[in-house]
């Protein structure tokens, strides 16, 4: 692709600082004052349910997903927009059945969760896991996408300084305001995002006249189905039948980086509705962001890499000041997704590894040694991500590092939550039996021994660790300890009526999309 800085106009300019100003304004409003333990993790666990559902909707729809969904699109079709409408499913049920438990058990990190059901050991193990993922996948990953974009745009700009640049920025507003600081700039960029991301796919709209017809005519047939052949090499349909809703588990109830706005909230009613707000506007992805994307495939047929999709619609599209607003919420992106990572990486160190060492450390201590850890892990990131450059495709990097990582941990959650009869040490030993599988299995897929596509991979992995944790149970024939938590179906709190109204309007809502994209 050609240098587009020319494409933007001064107004541009003049809406991306507005836009940094108002987001500098806000950091400054929310870190007057240095922030305890609680306050720096959890936001004194106040957050209400628009600025739960507002921060779980931005802090995802990060710029990976700006840049890595249209690309996708591009490529393969719009049933990448699986994985969103997927996460709307798995937020409902995250919202009224575990939720609550984390709610009601007041714990600081999901990892907290597992050693009370079983020990130490898993806390540690999930944490250091969780830590690793939130470093490597969501912080480098949200800073190389944001980079890639800023250099087509901006002559001069370079990998690796843009990349730390845009690290330190999000990395000292959330080491000095905490995750209020997080959550609050996250309801501003959310706003930007789904703006900007509305008049994006209207603008690409418009080069079919508004016209739906002329959309099918000129693009591919199966570029615009959501359900795909088992062959398909981009997500077969047993793929997201199996595989989607564990790599969806893990996303929207284990994983750290999202979960701390639902430890958060101010109680049970609160998380409930944000998970609702959520769900529901992550119906909008395939509209905003995978169907422009697929439109593109039929515009641009001379594209050397996915990744550049976003950008090309951007420069080839956006009149003076739209392209601005676009750019605008890519940095929106960027802060709400590298703030929410470093916040929770921070947390997870911290409260699952210095905490229990160093028990005496007061809260203002523990929030001192939080923001260096935040300082820290930003700088991590910052190397890190510019050898992503290396990989073959963003979005492909995110979901497969996630498909064989996190289905073990999944399975040892899962059976947590359902059985009181596991022991500590099968959970634990079937944990590490399912890692092992996993490794050999991602050995295998690069080696070309299997071909078997990585949602497959998540779901069989899944099932093996479940058998094993129960085979390893079976064989020790060990009596579970007494927990500090009892995990049942009485914890889950009653649903109000209108919550299962919504929760049952955005079933239908999700069940009429796959019958009109099936």
């Amino acid at each position: 692709m050609s240098n587009t800085a020319s494409t933007l106009h001064s107004l541009d300019y003049v809406v991306i600082s507005t836009y940094a100003l108002v987001v500098i304004a806000l950091c400054i409003k929310l870190t007057r004052r240095a922030p305890d333990m609680e306050e720096l993790f959890l936001a004194g666990r106040s957050l209400g349910p628009v600025v739960i559902g507002l921060s779980l909707f931005a802090s995802n729809i990060s710029s990976t997903t700006l840049i890595g969904l249209p690309g996708a699109a591009w490529e393969h079709g719009i049933s990448v927009a699986n994985y969103e409408w997927m996460a709307g499913l798995v937020l409902l049920f995250s919202a009224f059945f575990v939720a609550p438990v984390f709610i009601r058990q007041r714990v600081t990190t999901v990892p907290e969760i597992l050693e009370r059901r079983f020990d130490p050991r898993l806390r540690k193990y999930l944490s250091a896991t969780s830590l690793f993922l939130s470093v490597v996948l969501d912080t480098a990953g949200s800073l190389y996408a944001g980079a890639l974009v800023l250099m087509l745009f901006v002559p001069g700009l370079s990998l690796g300084p843009t990349c730390a640049v845009m690290a330190l920025f999000a990395g000292v507003y959330t080491a000095a305001g905490g995750l209020r600081a997080v959550a609050y700039t996250d309801v501003l960029q959310a706003i930007v995002l789904l703006l900007g991301s509305a008049v994006l796919s209207t603008l690409v709209f418009a080069q079919f006249d508004y016209s739906w017809q002329q959309v099918t005519a000129a693009v591919d047939a199966k570029h615009m189905s959501l359900i795909r052949p088992l062959d398909d090499p981009a997500l077969p349909w047993l793929g997201t039948l199996i595989g989607l809703p564990i790599l969806g588990f893990y996303y929207w109830t284990m994983n750290q980086y999202v979960a701390q706005r639902l430890l958060g909230a101010r109680s049970t009613d609160a998380v409930a509705k944000g998970a609702l707000l959520a769900a529901a506007l992550k119906l909008l992805p395939l509209f905003l962001m995978v169907l422009p994307g697929a439109m593109a495939a039929a515009l641009f047929t001379d594209l050397d890499r996915a990744d550049t999709v976003f950008p090309r619609l951007i420069s080839e599209f956006a009149p003076p000041g739209i392209a601005g607003l676009m750019l605008a919420g890519l940095m929106a992106a960027i802060m709400s997704s590298v703030d929410s990572a470093l916040n929770s990486a921070s947390t997870l160190f911290m409260v699952d590894f210095v905490k229990p060492k160093k028990p005496e450390l007061n809260p203002e201590q523990m929030a001192r040694w939080g923001r260096y850890t935040t300082l820290t892990l930003m700088v991590l990131a910052a190397i890190w991500a510019p050898a992503i450059d290396n990989f073959p495709g963003l979005f492909a990097y995110l979901q497969q590092a996630f498909a064989y990582v996190t289905p073990p941990l999944v399975a040892v959650f899962a059976v947590g939550f359902i059985s009181r009869s596991v022991s500590s040490n099968a959970a634990f030993n079937g944990t590490i039996c399912g890692h092992a599988i996993s490794l050999v299995l991602f050995i295998g897929a690069q080696l070309d021994w299997h071909r078997i596509h990585f949602t497959i991979v998540a779901g069989l992995l899944f099932a093996l660790t479940v058998l094993v944790i129960y085979l390893f149970q079976w064989l020790s024939a060990q009596k579970p300890r007494q927990t500090q938590l009892e995990i049942t179906s009485q914890q889950a709190v009653p649903i109000s009526a209108k919550n299962k109204i919504m929760a049952a309007l955005i079933t239908l809502l999700t069940l009429a999309m796959l019958i009109l994209f099936w």
